[in-house]
């Protein structure tokens, strides 16, 4: 998770807006009146339309501000149907979007803290283009690979906590990092629910104010750092499988697109560079290699689920999403003597050399995944 986050990408039950990135289809982007300006400053957020036809809309996105800022849409309950992050001073940014007619919120949010400055805005007519049958196939099978990993996650944690709550410090640190894979496999599912994240998955930076820090990281902090196991940690452990158990119910009625798939792809790589790279996600334990693993892995699902459409709009993009995909893999493994293991080096002991080298990895994916969104919807143009 990353700090000071609502959410990561919400797939809603009523899936009015669907977010993608970069080309969309002819004619939308230079239609002026499905164009939205979005100018973010330290204080203000300006649109430069209150309404606007359903349909694909274009947010040109300006910030003007001195902070990195988030923009968000949202669904009037608060609920996030798609954002953009880590937009820096005197940068721009375009997401085009798939919206139903209803009304909306857009929200900056500079320095990336608080609710954010808003306005709100309404679609109004306007269609939405039918769904490739080949990409409802890849929602349903995407639909139970999520399920899938939640119901793997379960058995895992309860092993986790059950080593807590009987006090044995090394069992409890050995069970840690692999109860968080099947989380961090489908992250921007779990994210999605909102309120289930910040209890689970919540680092100390990352707590709003008044939040109880609960979770996987909180029980870190006491296994490695303060390393001992107290009676509040034995609660937390049970608060844990609770809240766990919560998001494994909740999976199923996650309403997934192909879009949010693709847009999941891409969050699961934001995930790496901001948190695993850098250290800061398992800042405790050091085993951000084995989330580092678990988020390409997510993200690699989707594109192949996705594939056969993708290819057909974007050869050219499938080709280099094949090879970045195999050279990050591959570069994964240097950390690991065994190839069908996590049990990947201490991110500790990773030289600044060689997060250097991954962080590049990183980068060389995340770019063309951005392109996968557009990909599914449109032909490349």
């Amino acid at each position: 998770m990353r700090a000071a986050r609502l959410s990561v990408l919400t797939f809603t039950a009523v899936a009015a807006l669907t977010a993608v990135t970069g080309c969309t289809e002819k004619g939308s982007s230079g239609d002026s009146d499905r164009v939205i300006d979005v100018t973010a400053t330290d204080s203000k957020c300006e649109v430069s339309k209150k309404a606007f036809p359903a349909g694909h809309v274009e947010l040109a996105i300006e910030n003007k501000g001195s902070k990195v800022t988030e923009v968000y849409v949202l669904f009037p309950d608060d609920r996030i149907v798609t954002e953009r992050e880590n937009i820096g001073p005197g940068t721009k940014q375009k997401v085009t979007a798939e919206v139903k007619a209803g009304d909306y919120t857009i929200a900056c949010k500079p320095g990336m803290k608080g609710d954010g400055i808003r306005q709100e805005v309404k679609a109004t007519g306007g269609s939405v283009a039918q769904r490739d049958p080949r990409l409802d196939a890849a929602v349903a099978a995407y639909r139970k690979y999520a399920q899938e990993q939640a119901d793997a996650t379960l058995p895992l944690a309860k092993t986790f906590a059950a080593a807590v709550k009987a006090g044995d410090l090394e069992a409890a640190k050995k069970a840690y990092a692999p109860s968080r894979i099947g989380w961090e496999r489908t992250e921007p599912v779990a994210e999605s629910f909102g309120d289930i994240d910040p209890k689970v998955d919540v680092r100390a930076d990352g707590l709003e104010g008044g939040q109880k820090w609960t979770g996987w990281h909180r029980l870190e902090k006491s296994l490695w750092q303060d390393k001992k196991i107290t009676a509040e940690d034995k609660t937390l452990a049970d608060q844990l499988i609770t809240d766990l158990t919560d998001w494994q119910n909740r999976v199923g009625k996650a309403d997934i697109t192909p879009t949010s798939m693709a847009n999941g792809a891409k969050e699961l790589l934001d995930e790496v560079a901001t948190g695993k790279v850098t250290g800061e996600e398992e800042r405790y334990s050091h085993t951000d290699l084995v989330d580092f693993k678990a988020n390409v892995e997510g993200a690699e699902k989707s594109y192949a689920l996705l594939k056969p459409v993708a290819k057909e709009n974007n050869a050219a993009l499938v080709t280099e999403l094949d090879k970045q995909f195999a050279a990050l893999n591959t570069l994964l493994d240097k950390y690991r003597a065994d190839k069908t293991s996590y049990d990947f080096t201490s991110y500790d002991k990773v030289g600044d050399g060689d997060r250097k080298q991954l962080s590049d990895g990183v980068n060389a994916l995340a770019e063309p995944l951005s392109k996968l969104a557009a990909a599914v919807v449109t032909k490349s143009s």
